[in-house]
């Protein structure tokens, strides 16, 4: 079945840390490749942009918010195709832990297979996300 959009799934995750600790990991474009599989083993900064070149998609800029206190971690992928994907991220203060929600979105055109699959990947890069922000070497 294929869709023309608007569709969203909230992806989240508990971590026992505290969100400061997961937000200064998280919105670090160098930790990408340590636990977002889906850009790729390696990023670098290009002219001022991150750039993942061996992404499953090919090579992708991303673009992060600027760093801010409320835990947004807003980024915007652009495919080689030249369409930017928006990925709502929000680091949210739990206690002393934390919860990371990330809002997939469906695009033009994707298949629920396809939604399936992106939506199994982020919560496989969130469960990497929580093994390195609440490992011992971390605290």
């Amino acid at each position: 079945m294929q869709s023309t959009g608007n569709e969203s799934r909230h992806i989240s995750i508990r971590i026992a840390s505290p969100a400061e600790t997961v937000y200064a990991f998280a919105s670090d474009p160098a930790n990408l490749p340590a636990w977002a599989q889906g850009l790729g083993g390696s990023i670098e900064k290009i002219d001022g942009r991150w750039v993942a070149e061996s992404s499953p998609m090919g090579r992708v800029v991303v673009a992060f918010t600027p760093p801010n206190e409320l835990g947004v971690l807003d980024h915007d992928v652009t495919l080689p195709s030249g369409d930017t994907v928006h990925n709502p991220v929000r680091v949210i203060a739990d206690g002393t832990g934390s919860e990371v929600v990330f809002t997939l979105r469906r695009r033009p055109g994707m298949s629920d297979d396809d939604l399936r699959r992106d939506a199994d990947v982020v919560a496989a890069d969130l469960v990497r996300l929580k093994e390195l922000t609440e490992s011992p070497e971390r605290s």
